[in-house]
């Protein structure tokens, strides 16, 4: 509506600037609220669609867990690092296998990755963290056993917060060093070199290999990527339990929140979503103008 004193209609108003008009500047007429719209375009979530895609979370931070727990297992001579070595190179070879069959068919002129270029990969890999163990046992002798728990808390924090959980495969670098330097941080503080190396071999497989494979699960098998994100969830908690019942209580409390209690939060605060758009926003250019990059 237009301020006090605005011309009579005897004189129609056009919202043009190139026009000199009798009205103010800033004069609208009745017509202005007409073009209102509100919540245009909002997606309506669903409860357990939205806690499925919440298992994700979840499931990464069960990973997290599971792997704390093998170094717990580990630091108080529990597990010894061959058992952990053979159970990794038997989850690794399943996991390749599995990640294999649900490779979607190479597109014309592209060419698929070898086997032996995988193997490559594998050993040149294995090799170095072998040849460098000795030297990683040392790293942090220097550096307090609080200071190297506290930056390991730090660092597995950054790789959950960081990690890009809509499409994790590959994992993101910042999440990835993060999670490998907290792997290195307590790997460090393990009996022995071959100690070291099983860690950080099996950090490569729950923080690198292991998210590729369940995004590959979550595209080619949908209903099998909830159920294995469920039973990693009770590996983690159950894991944790063994060591730290007082920490396994927490982290049940946690997934609970993550995965049922913050999607029912958003379903719920949804219904109070009030977006307004009209003639007052920037126009939208919808022309392709991607030739003009060309």
């Amino acid at each position: 509506m237009g301020p006090e004193g605005a011309p009579s209609a005897a004189v129609p108003w056009r919202k043009v600037l190139w026009e000199r008009q009798p009205y103010p500047d800033n004069y609208v007429d009745q017509r202005f609220l007409e073009e209102l719209r509100r919540n245009e375009g909002l997606r309506q979530y669903r409860y357990w669609a939205v806690v499925r895609e919440a298992g994700f979370v979840g499931e990464q931070l069960s990973c997290v867990a599971i792997f704390i727990t093998l170094w717990l297992y580990m630091e108080q001579s529990l597990l010894s690092p061959e058992t952990l070595l053979w159970s990794s190179l038997v989850c690794a070879l399943l996991g390749y296998g599995l990640h294999r069959a649900l490779s979607a068919p190479p597109q014309t002129g592209c060419e698929p990755r070898t086997r032996l270029a995988d193997l490559q990969s594998a050993a040149i890999f294995l090799s170095f963290t072998f040849g460098f163990s000795p030297v990683l046992k040392t790293l942090t002798e220097s550096v307090s056993t609080d200071t190297v728990h506290a930056m390991a808390a730090v660092m597995l924090l950054a790789h959950l917060v960081t990690f890009p959980y809509a499409r994790p495969a590959p994992p993101g670098s910042v999440s990835l060093n993060a999670a490998l330097f907290a792997s290195v941080c307590l790997a460090s503080r393990l009996p022995g070199a071959l100690h070291t190396f099983a860690m950080l071999s099996c950090a490569l497989l729950v923080f690198a290999l292991w998210p590729c494979l369940l995004q590959r699960l979550r595209g080619g098998a949908p209903g099998h990527f909830t159920a294995v994100c469920a039973g990693v969830c009770v590996v983690g908690v159950a894991g944790l339990g063994s060591r730290c019942p007082a920490g396994a209580a927490l982290m049940a409390l946690a997934l609970g929140s993550v995965t049922l209690l913050c999607p029912l939060l958003l379903v719920r605060l949804q219904r109070h979503k009030d977006n307004i758009q009209g003639p007052w926003d920037e126009a939208e250019i919808h022309e392709e103008l991607g030739h003009l990059a060309q």
